[in-house]
């Protein structure tokens, strides 16, 4: 894998357009988590401290195309100057006079973010003229929001084709990591899928069975894959229709040499509420009135035996429905044990998707795995092989 990379590249006195994802929880009008304004600040102080004139772009929500005051960018301005611990400017367009005007009266260093760039319907369209009057602000084009990569935007792609272009800090730490993971990994490599349905990741699923050397699936979409095989899985969720793809996938991985571990018992419960009554059962003898609601104790045992070989670990999903107790359970196991492997540096783990990084915080070990990955649509179809526009126009 090979991209452009801010290393040595001379910024002082330039106007570098960052692309960002300031696209932060928000609840209640307050910005619930700062991950990904955390996560950018070490590129931002870089390029400023260099003397850089930094002026930040993002996306926010789903404005479509207009201005919708409660889509602005200004409280995520506000919490990167809090986070940086120093002035930032905020400009109320991403072009035009109003940001030429403010981009304009920028010194050496200092830090300016855009308003929401979709408050432009030109943005997703990717739209020349669009990216055309981005790349007017600047003198130099750093992308360093790989969660937004799969978007083939003005402010991802467009911007990228029309100046010279770099992966920021967290870009190419994240595409690193990935390279790691899949690229050129240390073998023999393991996958864990969970979620809920197996239409949803099928080509994720297709493109592991003939990159890693063991495929654990969980979640629900297990359950699709043990009715495929013949097993009683009771009133769980599943997907019928999906049992012919199942089977495929199967024979896929035996002839690739892929190995498939499925759950061999389960924690069932008549009820999908918070600590229910349950009962653990082999997946031979699930009662037909119960729900599989996570993987049994014998299964996260087999598992955590599998992991002792293991090298690469690539994790994407949990193994049972985790934000509901007591069915967090297999997965909190499983993410201490992989923690602690990386720790003691028998392992490489790279980890991502929003449900995974909540069980992974939720386990309290978020900052113990070799790589977690804030990004969400991105790094699934990275998994599922496919080219990110983002990234592409970073090639070196």
């Amino acid at each position: 894998m090979a991209f452009r990379t801010l290393d040595g590249v001379d910024v002082a006195g330039k106007r570098v357009l960052l692309r960002a994802d300031l696209n932060v929880p928000v609840r209640d009008g307050r910005i619930s988590d700062l991950t990904r304004i955390e996560r950018l600040s070490p590129t931002i102080r870089e390029l400023a401290g260099k003397g850089a004139k930094v002026i930040v772009c993002s996306h926010f929500d789903r404005p479509k195309g207009k201005r919708v005051p409660e889509m602005s960018l200004k409280p995520m301005a506000v919490a990167l100057g809090e986070v940086l611990g120093r002035a930032v400017g905020f400009a109320d367009d991403c072009i035009g006079p109003t940001a030429q005007q403010a981009v304009g009266a920028m010194a050496n260093g200092d830090v300016l973010v855009l308003e929401n760039t979709r408050y432009h319907a030109a943005e997703e369209k990717n739209d020349t003229s669009f990216a055309a009057a981005l790349a007017a602000l600047a003198d130099i084009f750093v992308n360093d929001a790989f969660s937004a990569a799969h978007r083939a935007h003005a402010s991802t792609a467009g911007v990228a084709h029309t100046l010279p272009s770099y992966a920021g800090r967290l870009m190419q730490a994240e595409l690193e990591a990935l390279d790691l993971a899949l690229g050129n990994p240390a073998r023999p490599v393991a996958a864990i899928v969970g979620g809920a349905k197996v239409s949803t990741k099928l080509e994720l699923l297709g493109n592991l069975v003939g990159k890693v050397d063991m495929l654990v699936i969980g979640g629900a979409m297990a359950n699709t894959f043990l009715a495929a095989q013949g097993h009683g899985v009771g009133k769980s969720l599943q997907e019928g229709e999906m049992h012919a793809t199942a089977l495929e996938i199967l024979g896929k991985a035996k002839a690739a040499g892929c190995e498939i571990v499925l759950p061999t018992d389960a924690v069932v419960s008549t009820k999908f509420e918070a600590n229910p009554p349950t009962r653990t059962v082999s997946v031979d003898a699930v009662p037909a009135d119960t729900m599989i609601l996570d993987v049994g104790p014998a299964s996260v045992a087999a598992l955590l035996g599998r992991l002792a070989r293991i090298k690469t670990l690539v994790w994407n999903g949990p193994l049972g429905a985790f934000e509901t107790p007591p069915f967090d359970a297999a997965t909190v196991a499983l993410a201490r044990a992989v923690a602690a492997a990386t720790q003691a540096g028998a392992l490489r783990s790279v980890a991502g998707g929003g449900d995974t990084v909540s069980a992974l915080r939720q386990a309290g070990v978020i900052d113990k795995l070799t790589y977690v990955s804030s990004a969400g649509g991105a790094f699934l179809e990275w998994l599922e092989g496919k080219t990110l526009p983002g990234v592409a126009a970073l090639d070196a």
